[in-house]
């Protein structure tokens, strides 16, 4: 193999692999070839495969071309029932099967030898983990770049909620390429004009009512997701959705999992990593930067090809409002090609890499960039295990007088109370999310502007921001200002620190709660709280990480239990992993309420069913912060360099 391009290249446009079923999926096959005659060489070379829904000939330039050069064959696929592909599509129901029929069927080719890793970000890295379960031969390693675990603990729902972004995927990346949208310019014309901030103003949504009853496939997929709670459900058992269940049979290949600290996989990245690296004989490692899920410009808005082929926020060193410095940069192509090159020929570029290498975020100054940002900074750190070996978990205490202390709260019944409104959610303003778009509306028809010439409107934020709202912020009316104000929000903070507080790991929180119905939600979020500063006078309230839980899933349970009005009961959360320094004068908070939208669906705090139509109530929440019912948040904290 090279590390450098010396091959020209050859390209075999839409081969037919045909998957067990007999259903045929469109793939180009990208081959290395002499750089003067253009004739392909006869030596068999490894191969790289990327399988996606985002139209694979969007992948020529961006890799295909780009490791053929560097002597491997690479594959890129539309997964069936998108773009050139055929069958149906049902969100990753097919992919285990499909995917491992595509990987034996691309490592008995003549120009293959016999080699197969799989690379891909997103959709592209659940694809990965789905046929890895099925252990295809030829399978040599994969590359996962910010995709699932389970599903239904963390992806598509989240503790019981359900994450209102694969709705929005269903209305803009999911509808707007459909196999009848791409064929008829009016279906397209129908998802083009709709703003799924309205859908999502107006949600929940019905069958047949809602822009989706025009694709009753995709409607059919987006209604599972939303209705089905249960895990004994046959949706949550596939191996396309949840891989978490088939950890043990999974292939042992070498594997990289690689997120962001504000990606909206960012648990399940971690989780992936902690389950499969020590259950395999093969190397895995973990890499974990300050990044988004994928990038977004300043201001929200893109042209759409950065909506089917975005740009790698491994490049990009900001996520939000944060600005990390270029060191948090790395070079996506360059850092795979290391990787195949160990494990698929005969470099040594990946010998040298720890098993763990993590961005610490937190040890900048916290000036005003030229771009307007938060200067949060950050270093890169190395480690065996996750959580690094030398990190202790510490509680936090919630404690009467909004104080949060190492300190066990004294006896007594020290609680508080706040009324839970489900038409008035508290904003959700960036953190771990993705595919919160909406195409940008225009008078042109598609005929005459089609969708991949049009902008598209990132409207939740994505990364970290100061917890205040503006006339910009989504779903927020006046008066406009710090969430902390609210009062459906609960705040706990520290003093100001004294000397630096590094959190470097997984984190867990235990809001003990009672409510006056049968369900609810509780939310907490975690902030690192500057000071008021001369660049930033009122200071700064900058998320790092959050999580939601559905009552009646308390506990992570497998089937729903209504609570009995009054009683106290557990909400055990898990916020996303993350690696943070709270510097000396900053804060450690904690915010507690029930709801966090468009992040999570809203509660309708009445029992009933776990979506759709029907009445709201508001419902009356109780946090205890007493000895017997100590609510908490634990964090991962490690001894400073300093």
């Amino acid at each position: 193999m090279a590390t450098q391009p010396e091959y020209g290249v050859h390209a075999a446009l839409n081969v037919r692999v045909e998957t067990r079923d007999g259903t045929e999926l469109a793939t180009d096959i990208y081959r290395p070839a002499d750089p003067d005659t253009g004739e392909m060489l006869d030596e068999p070379r490894p191969a790289l495969l990327d399988r996606t829904p985002y139209d694979r000939t969007g992948g020529r330039l961006r890799h295909g071309e780009w490791y053929a050069r560097r002597g491997y064959v690479v594959a890129i696929q539309d997964v069936r029932g998108r773009f050139d592909s055929g069958g149906d599509f049902y969100i990753h129901k097919n992919e285990a099967a499909d995917g491992a029929d595509t990987v034996e069927w691309l490592a008995e080719q003549d120009y293959c030898d016999g080699q197969v890793a799989t690379l891909g970000t997103s959709y592209g890295a659940w694809v990965q983990s789905a046929l890895a379960t099925q252990d295809p031969e030829g399978l040599s390693g994969t590359f996962v770049n910010m995709g699932a675990a389970n599903g239904r603990k963390k992806t598509f729902r989240h503790n019981g909620a359900f994450e209102l972004r694969w709705l929005c995927w269903a209305l803009t990346l999911g509808a707007g390429f459909a196999h009848e949208s791409l064929a008829d310019p009016e279906m397209q014309q129908r998802f083009a004009d709709v703003d799924v901030r309205d859908v999502l103003a107006d949600s929940p949504i019905e069958r047949g009512e809602s822009p989706l009853a025009a694709l009753p496939g995709y409607e059919e997929w987006a209604f599972d997701i939303m209705e089905t709670g249960s895990a004994s459900a046959d949706l949550w058992q596939n191996p396309g959705l949840n891989f978490e269940r088939h950890y043990d049979q999974s292939a042992d290949v070498p594997t990289v999992y690689a997120g962001g600290w504000y990606d909206s996989y960012t648990g399940a990245t971690c989780d992936n990593f902690v389950g499969l690296g020590d259950r395999k004989e093969s190397d895995h490692y973990l890499l974990m930067g300050p990044w988004t899920h994928l990038a977004r410009l300043p201001g929200g808005h893109d042209h759409s090809d950065a909506l089917l082929f975005p740009p790698l926020s491994w490049e990009h060193p900001t996520a939000g409002n944060l600005a990390f410095g270029e060191a948090a940069a790395r070079n996506y192509r360059e850092t795979r090609l290391r990787f195949f090159e160990q494990y698929l020929g005969d470099g040594d570029g990946w010998s040298d890499k720890p098993r763990v290498e993590y961005f610490l975020m937190g040890t900048g100054d916290g000036h005003r960039t030229d771009d307007g940002l938060l200067f949060h900074g950050g270093e890169w750190h190395q480690a065996d295990a996750w959580p690094p070996a030398e990190t202790e978990m510490t509680r936090f205490y919630a404690r009467g007088d909004g104080t949060l202390s190492t300190e066990l709260p004294a006896g007594g019944d020290d609680a508080t109370t706040f009324e839970f409104d489900p038409t008035d959610p508290v904003p959700t303003i960036g953190g771990n999310t993705s595919s919160y778009l909406t195409y940008e509306p225009r008078e042109e028809s598609v005929r005459d502007h089609p969708l991949g010439d049009r902008n598209i409107i990132d409207f939740a934020g994505r990364g970290g921001y100061d917890q205040r709202t503006d006339e910009d912020t989504f779903g927020a009316s006046p008066p406009y200002g710090p969430l902390a104000d609210r009062d459906d929000v609960l705040v706990f903070r520290t003093p100001p620190l004294e000397e630096p507080v590094d959190i470097v790991g997984p984190i867990r929180a235990r809001v003990y709660g009672a409510t006056d119905g049968e369900d609810t939600d509780f939310t907490v979020k975690l902030i690192d709280e500057y000071p008021e500063s001369e660049t930033h006078p009122d200071g700064y309230a900058l998320n790092i990480s959050d999580s939601i839980c559905r009552g009646r899933y308390r506990g992570y349970r497998d089937e729903p239990d209504l609570l009995s009005p009054g009683a106290v009961y557990e909400f055990y959360m898990e916020p996303y992993d993350t690696a943070n320094r709270f510097k000396p004068g900053h804060r450690i908070r904690l915010d507690i309420s029930s709801s966090n939208w468009p992040r999570f669906d809203v509660n309708h705090n009445t029992g009933g069913p776990l979506y759709g139509p029907g009445q709201r109530r508001v419902a009356e929440n109780t946090v205890r912060h007493d000895q017997q019912y100590s609510t908490h948040i634990e964090l991962p904290v490690r001894p400073t360099d300093d």
